[in-house]
Order: C-alpha cells, then sequence, then structure tokens
C-alpha cells in the first residue's frame, strides 16, 4: 500500500513537466494596472479550458499551455470590454501584454466558459466543477480543493485564514450557519457554486458602521436541477460483526421555502454531532454585549463527562436526527426553524498517570466507562423587514439533554514511594435544560441616524449528580460515619440562572467616512445554587451530612449597567476606531443567613486600527481592557465533591480579575497565484485572576478560589505561508506557538507554573481533475508541561483518484510517534482509512467498499496539563472495520 502511494506521488508530480508558459500584464488604456482581471485559455481541439489565471495588483497574468496547440486567450473585467487572442503555442515560453478599453460590463458579454474563480466586490465566487475530479461526496471534499479554503477535523471552515461563522444555501441559513453539519452532509454533486462573502454583516443596516474585516460567512449556489426538486441520497452498509451504517439525507431548495432532512444511525463511530459541538452550539446567537467590555459568562456546571478523542472510542452507537426549514410567509417575512435529536452509547477505555507537580506523587489508572446521551436542539426564528429601513428579528433556541455515565476505575496511588491501589466506581446523571431568546430591532431614520436595540435572555436548569463508590475516604466531611466495608458518597446539585442583556446603539453618519456609535447597555444575572452531599451505609440506610459546611443555598445577582463611546473614521488607508465604556456594578451574594455587597465604578478603554495596504493585505491592531467577572459556581462556600479525590469550597468574597489584550494580524492574500500569508500575535495579561488554593493529601486535593497579587500572562503566535503552483500542485506551511504561565498556592506555597506548545506543519498537494491526487504532509507537535516535554511526529498521505469514469478510490493515512525528551516514552502507531466506488455516468446507484482503521490500531496516546499536574495517557479506540455499501442518489 506505501509502495502504491510513493508510485502515485511521482505521476502526479511528474505528470505536467512538460508546458508552455504565457505571461504578460492587462493594463487599462492609461496604462494603469488592473488587478484582478480574468484570463483563461480555450483548447481549440477539445474546447476545454487548459489554464486561467487572475491577474496580481500589478496587473500580471501567466498561463501553463500545452506546446504545439492551438488556443483562444480570452481576457474580461467588469466593466470593460473582453479581448480574445488567437495564440499557437510552440516549445518556446510567450510573453504578451493586453490592453482594455472601457465598455460593455462583464455580465453582458457572452463567455462560453466560466472562471473557475472571480471576484465581485466582496465576493469570491469558485465554480466548483472546475476544481471537482468525482471523488468527491461531500461538501467537505468539494471545500478542500478550493484555493485559499481549509476545513479541519471539526468541520470549521476558514478561508484566506479566517473562520466561516454563518454557512448559507441559496442564501438561506443552514442550521443557523453550523458549518459541521453542512460540510459533513450537503451532496457534492449538487454544488454548483461556492460564494464566499467577505465583510460580512447580517444585518444590513450596519454594515459599514462596524469592523466586520474578520467575518466571513459562505453561500452554497445549487445546480439548476437541483432546484424546486427534492434531492439528496440514502446511504446503507453493513460488515462484519453486526456492523452497520444507515444515512438518509433529503433537501428541497425554492424561493419560497426550504426544507433540509439528515439522518444517521450507525455503530461505526460516525459522529454528526459530538457533546462538544452540542454545548457549544450557539444556534447563530450573536455575540452582542462584545463590546460593553465587561465578560460576564455563565459556567457550565457539568460533571466532567468524558469527552472523545478525534470521535474515536473503543465502541460508539450513534442515532441522529435534524431537519432545517425556512419559510418566506411573504415579501418581508421569513419563518426558520430547526431540530435537532441525537442520541449515542459510548465505551471508552483509558489508562493514564497523573503525576502531581513540585511531589512525585503520582495516579496510575485504568478507567472503563459506559456513556448514555440524549440530547436535543430545538430553534425558531422570525425575521420581519417590510423595508430597507427596519428590520425585526425574534430567536428562541432551546437545549435539553440526559446524560449518564457509569465508570468502573483500578486506581495505584503513589504516596511517599508507598503504593495503594484501589477499585473505584463512579456514577454521573445530569439533564440540563437552557433557553435562550433574542429579539432585535434595527431602524435606519435617515442617512445619518441608525438605531439598534437588542435584549437577549438567557434560562438554564442544572441538575448534576454524583456518586462515588471507594474503598478509602480522603476527606474528614462533618458528620460522616467511618468504618463501612465500602465508602460510598453522593452529591446532589441544582443551579438556576436567569440572565438578560440589553443594549441600544445609536449610530451618527459624521461624514461619510466617519461615525460615532453611542452604546447603552445593562447586563443582569439572578442565579440560585443548592447542593447537599449524603452517604449510603452497607446496610442501604441513608446518612445526610447536614452540617452547614457541606450543603449550598446560596443567591446570587448581578447587574452591570454601562454607556460606550465609539469613534470611527476612514483616512487614507487607515481605519481607526477609539473608544471607552463607562460601568457600573453591583454584585450581592446571600448565603448561609448573611449577605455580601459589592460596587464600583470602572472606565474601559478599547482601541481598534486597520492598516489596508492593498486591496487584499492588511494589518489589524486590537487593543481593549476588559473586567472579568466569575459567576455563582465560585461564590458558594459549603463544600463541592469536583471528583472522588478533589473537594472544593468557593469564597464569597472574590473580586474581579482585570484582563488587558494586544493581538495584531497581518493578511495577504493573492489570487494570482492564490498565496495566502497569515500571521498572528496575541498577548494578554490579566491581574487579580481568580486562582486556586490546593492543598495536596498525596494525590486528593482540597481547593479553594482568590484574587492572585501576580499576574497570569499568555503569548500566542501563528503563521501560515499557502499557494499554488502552475494551476495543478500547492503547498503551505504553517506553525503555531503558545505559551502560559500561571500562578498558583499549592500546599501554602506559591508556586509559578509555565506551559510552552508548539505545533508545525508542511503540505503540498496536487489538484488534477483527470489525473490521482495526493497530499503529502508532515507534522509536528511540541508540549512542554513544566520541564515535561511530549513530542508526536505526524507524517500522512491522502489519495483520491478518479478513474475508468467509473471507479473512485480515496485513502487516508497518518503514522505517529509519540515520545517524551528522554525517551522513556515511545509509542508508534498508525490509522488508514481508505474507499472504492463503483458509479455508471449518470446511473443513480453507487456501490462502495470501504473500510477504517484498516491497519487494526487498538489505541493513540495523548498527554495534557492542568496548573498542578501533568498526565499522560494510552486511548483505546474502535478495531478494524470493512463495510459493503449501496447508496441511491435521489
Amino acid at each position: 500500500m506505501r509502495k502504491f502511494l510513493l508510485l502515485l506521488v511521482l505521476v502526479s508530480f511528474s505528470a505536467h513537466a512538460q508546458t508552455v508558459k504565457m505571461e504578460g500584464f492587462v493594463t487599462d488604456g492609461a496604462a494603469v494596472p488592473m488587478e484582478m482581471a480574468n484570463v483563461m485559455a480555450v483548447n481549440l481541439d477539445t474546447k476545454a479550458m487548459d489554464s486561467y489565471s487572475i491577474t496580481n495588483d500589478k496587473g500580471r497574468f501567466q498561463l501553463a499551455l500545452k506546446p504545439n496547440s492551438a488556443y483562444t486567450i480570452k481576457i474580461s473585467y467588469i466593466g470593460f470590454k473582453a479581448v480574445e487572442l488567437a495564440i499557437n503555442t510552440t516549445t518556446e515560453n510567450i510573453v504578451k501584454n493586453i490592453t482594455l478599453e472601457e465598455g460593455a460590463v462583464l455580465d453582458e458579454v457572452e463567455i462560453v466558459h466560466e472562471m473557475p474563480v472571480s471576484i465581485k466586490g466582496d465576493t469570491i465566487v469558485y465554480n466548483a466543477d472546475s476544481f471537482t475530479s468525482g471523488t468527491e461526496r461531500k461538501l467537505e471534499d468539494v471545500l478542500k480543493k478550493l484555493p485559499g479554503v481549509e476545513v479541519n477535523a471539526d468541520g470549521e471552515v476558514e478561508v484566506e485564514g479566517k473562520k466561516v461563522q454563518k454557512l448559507m444555501v441559496e442564501g438561506k441559513d443552514f442550521f443557523d450557519g453550523d458549518t459541521k453539519l453542512g460540510v459533513k452532509n450537503i451532496p457534492a454533486d449538487a454544488i454548483d457554486k461556492v460564494q464566499v462573502l467577505r465583510n460580512y454583516n447580517e444585518i444590513g443596516a450596519l454594515k459599514g458602521l462596524e469592523n466586520n474585516e474578520e467575518s466571513v460567512a459562505m453561500n452554497i449556489k445549487l445546480k439548476d436541477g437541483k432546484k424546486n426538486f427534492w434531492f439528496g441520497d440514502f446511504t446503507a452498509a453493513a460488515g462484519p460483526d453486526k456492523r452497520y451504517l444507515v444515512n438518509p439525507k433529503l433537501f428541497y431548495y425554492n424561493p419560497k421555502y426550504s426544507v433540509n432532512l439528515i439522518t444517521n444511525f450507525n455503530n461505526v463511530g460516525e459522529l454528526p454531532l459530538t457533546m462538544q459541538d452540542y454545548f457549544k452550539f450557539s444556534g447563530g446567537f450573536r455575540n452582542m454585549m462584545k463590546k460593553g467590555g465587561s465578560s460576564f459568562n455563565v459556567s457550565s456546571n457539568d460533571l466532567g463527562i468524558s469527552l472523545l478523542r478525534n470521535n474515536r472510542a473503543k465502541e460508539i452507537e450513534t442515532r441522529f436526527g435534524a431537519t432545517n426549514f425556512s419559510y418566506n410567509a411573504t415579501k418581508s417575512w421569513t419563518l426558520s426553524g430547526f431540530v435537532i435529536l441525537s442520541s449515542s452509547t459510548t465505551e471508552t477505555e483509558t489508562r493514564s498517570q497523573t503525576v502531581i507537580l513540585e511531589t512525585d506523587d503520582q495516579q496510575k489508572s485504568d478507567d472503563k466507562s459506559l456513556q448514555k446521551s440524549e440530547l436535543g436542539l430545538f430553534k425558531f426564528s422570525s425575521s420581519y423587514k417590510p423595508n430597507e429601513k427596519f428590520q425585526w428579528d425574534y430567536d428562541v433556541l432551546s437545549k435539553l439533554s440526559d446524560q449518564r455515565e457509569a465508570d468502573n476505575l483500578f486506581r495505584q496511588a503513589i504516596v511517599d514511594n508507598t503504593v495503594t491501589s484501589e477499585d473505584i466506581f463512579t456514577n454521573k446523571a445530569q439533564s440540563p435544560t437552557s433557553v435562550n431568546q433574542n429579539l432585535s430591532m434595527y431602524y435606519t431614520q435617515s442617512d445619518k441616524n441608525v438605531f439598534a436595540l437588542e435584549v437577549q435572555h438567557l434560562y438554564q436548569d442544572e441538575d448534576p449528580f454524583y456518586n462515588a463508590n471507594l474503598q478509602t475516604q480522603p476527606f474528614m466531611l462533618n458528620g460522616y460515619i467511618r468504618g463501612q466495608l465500602r465508602n460510598d458518597i453522593n452529591q446532589q446539585r441544582f443551579v438556576r440562572t436567569n440572565k438578560i442583556d440589553a443594549k441600544l446603539d445609536y449610530y451618527y453618519m459624521l461624514t461619510p467616512k466617519s461615525n460615532i456609535n453611542l452604546t447603552f447597555g445593562n447586563t443582569y444575572s439572578h442565579q440560585n445554587f443548592n447542593s447537599h452531599i449524603f452517604q449510603i451505609l452497607d446496610g442501604n440506610n441513608r446518612n445526610d451530612l447536614n452540617a452547614p459546611e457541606n450543603n449550598n443555598g446560596v443567591r446570587y445577582t448581578f447587574n452591570d449597567a454601562f454607556l460606550g463611546f465609539h469613534y470611527k473614521i476612514l483616512s487614507g488607508k487607515f481605519t481607526l476606531t477609539p473608544g471607552f465604556s463607562v460601568h457600573s456594578y453591583d454584585m450581592v451574594n446571600v448565603q448561609q443567613g448573611t449577605e455580601y455587597k459589592q460596587d464600583f465604578f470602572r472606565i474601559l478603554p478599547d482601541f481598534f486600527a486597520l492598516y489596508q495596504i492593498k486591496k487584499a493585505e492588511t494589518l489589524t491592531y486590537n487593543f481593549a481592557i476588559s473586567n472579568d467577572f466569575t459567576d455563582i459556581s465560585q461564590l458558594i462556600e459549603g463544600n463541592v465533591f469536583s471528583s472522588y479525590s478533589n473537594l472544593f469550597r468557593g469564597n464569597r468574597t472574590l473580586e474581579n480579575a482585570t484582563s488587558q489584550v494586544h493581538s495584531l494580524r497581518y493578511f495577504k492574500y493573492n489570487m494570482f497565484n492564490f498565496e495566502n500569508i497569515t500571521g498572528y500575535l496575541q498577548y494578554s495579561r490579566k491581574v487579580d485572576a481568580v486562582k486556586t488554593n490546593a492543598v495536596f493529601d498525596g494525590i486528593n486535593q482540597f481547593s479553594s478560589p482568590y484574587n492572585s497579587n501576580f499576574a497570569d500572562e499568555n503569548f500566542s503566535a501563528f503563521g501560515n505561508y499557502g499557494r499554488s503552483f502552475l494551476r495543478n500542485y500547492k503547498a503551505s506551511v504553517n506553525a503555531s506557538f503558545n505559551w502560559s504561565k500561571f500562578n498558583n498556592i499549592q500546599n501554602g506555597v506559591f508556586r509559578e507554573t509555565e506551559s510552552v506548545t508548539h505545533s508545525y506543519t508542511l503540505k503540498a498537494a496536487t489538484i488534477y481533475k483527470n489525473l490521482p491526487n495526493i497530499e503529502v504532509g508532515y507534522n509536528i507537535s511540541i508540549n512542554d508541561y513544566n520541564n515535561s516535554t511530549f513530542i508526536t511526529d505526524r507524517p500522512f498521505v491522502n489519495l483520491d483518484y478518479f478513474f475508468l469514469k467509473r471507479f473512485s478510490f480515496t485513502a487516508e493515512y497518518e503514522f505517529y510517534h509519540y515520545r517524551n525528551d528522554d525517551n522513556t516514552v515511545s509509542n508508534e502507531y498508525d490509522f488508514l482509512t481508505a474507499s472504492l466506488s463503483y458509479q455508471k455516468e449518470n446511473s443513480k446507484w453507487e456501490f462502495r467498499l470501504s473500510g477504517t482503521n484498516l491497519l487494526n490500531t487498538t489505541s493513540l496516546n495523548d498527554d495534557g496539563f492542568t496548573q498542578f499536574s501533568t498526565r499522560t495517557s494510552q486511548y483505546f479506540v474502535q478495531p478494524r472495520y470493512l463495510l459493503l455499501g449501496i447508496k441511491y442518489d435521489l
């Protein structure tokens, strides 16, 4: 297999060794270079477009042509007359300069062949068929072949180094813009064009008033045969050991309404929606208080239910269904919404070693768990826009879930060179509920006056239950009865949150290039936290630990009223937005029969600057000072179990932390050779941070929060360089670096810890239409946790090949070498996934043989760092699966 992949690499990279280069410059009648003009070469014999180019900022173009061939060279630019040239190539390179004259606009010119890439203002349009070869099955496969577009393993899409924040199909939100559901499910053969919308603001009235330079959206245009008709596919597959996959998908789009239906039932590890996806799913809600200067985030009182590594586990069975609709009730009123339901059963198995920093104490464990999760997401939206001056939106998003985890742990504790071992059984259960409502109104009173009102309400109800059954009980709790055969400890928690954010923005245009923005805002939160610890005795009787320190009954209110002022001005190549906000804070927590209050004022400045070096080259600087507040979870002064070996008690007198953040971003994109350069630097410094005072008894920890007198710091950097070569080749290199310094108290002693992580990736790939395409790359990740260094080398190869007009072959191979710096730990493992498909031209039926983990790797390695310990683990994964499947295209 590896020799076969190497042979295909050589074939692919040598296929276009003999070409003729045609280059020159495109200018207007005044000899001014024309950037982003379209140049294409149509072969007169085959009628195919053999090459294309988009001029750079100097008007330069370059084409790769076949020798001894006849071509028509077509040059076009919006607002100018198109030019056609007849060219006969030999074996010599050609230099040709072209002048365009003003005249008919591009849309009025008949052009037989579409440009693979075109630019229209802030919109980049990719013609999908120009980049696909026939192996593509989903939108994800198409996007990976587009120059300047990247898709990561989590389904997040980046264009020109910027994350796509919203995905649409035919202008309609796809599950409120969630990219993962889109890239994993939209059929590749339905896609006509991919539109990238730069400087995107979904509220037209605010476009140009706010800084949207980092905002990117993507719209998928469907082929004509997919509009006004139901389309999709039905996939079913089966394999040995009762493995199965059933994946029907249906889509319908017309100008009045759209419907999407996605289902997936399998036990081969496919996860359309993970728990991580569920909890971060925003449902399209905007971060409306980002300019407020305060950070008050409601934490999740979950139980730390185990999360999967790269969607892998020892056993996964999933049942998933989702539907999304959009309906234009009238020309000005649109209704939309979705329902997502997911049920999964997961078995995980992990062997890990945790070492407490500054000591030789450690824990070795074998951990087996069974998880059952029922997840539900429900969204309804209404948007009313009777004219260009007024818009009214209402959204409600509800999240429901029911999660259970049973855990069987064998632990070895090594404390002061003494080894003890025991079996520990834990059970976790939680059924959190949240409802998030948003009401927005936008009114343009005149060309100079714009008003925006936004109100958001969050209701969240959480009820985590925790049970631990172990031989030893490390904590001396008041009222606890010792001497039992087993220690069966239980904890109930109930946390309820009501939070309202409201703000009114007023924008006044001073000049066509400057405006002021006044913001009146308020954040109000009310929370209740109740918890109780009890013990089940050997005779199955219940012992309630009623001492005040083992119970919580806390009420907490937080209020932030603020006034913000920002001034935006465009001056030459600069966009500057200085501003500040004035805040009045009021906080009250009531517990144990007493009340504790805090109130104060703050002025928080911020600054934004953009230097537009060229049309597609920018330098952006951001600076902000913010006040960071904890929610009720850090203020409770009764005991709470974080785990069987970690007891937590809060601090009601905690104060806010103050953060200052500086970020600098450089971006350059050249459509001439799809050169993409992105650089990012960020430094943050947090003073009075809420830190942990931890007391360790061997490997058991009692912790409480406090405000540190020492600053936490973080510095991160990222750089990426990528470009295309001779149309059919592309390469990229990127590097990331992160340094963090933390301050805590451990066993009464101040501890300063540092972590440094950095990663480097080099990739090269071909992008042919009729030849094997291959991507080869190498990644190295280095994690240094307080002088413990772990290194992972990961070379990889990906292949796709469409051949004989019927067969499609794809393969993905990754090799891992995991080690530490002194090689006392050194493991190697690899993963291979491949598929072979057969489908006759114009047939609706496809037959497919696929395999995952073909090398039958049993486990992978990873490591992690907390501010008190380092962890290394061996994580077991699903074995080799072979599936024989069929797909029917509707």
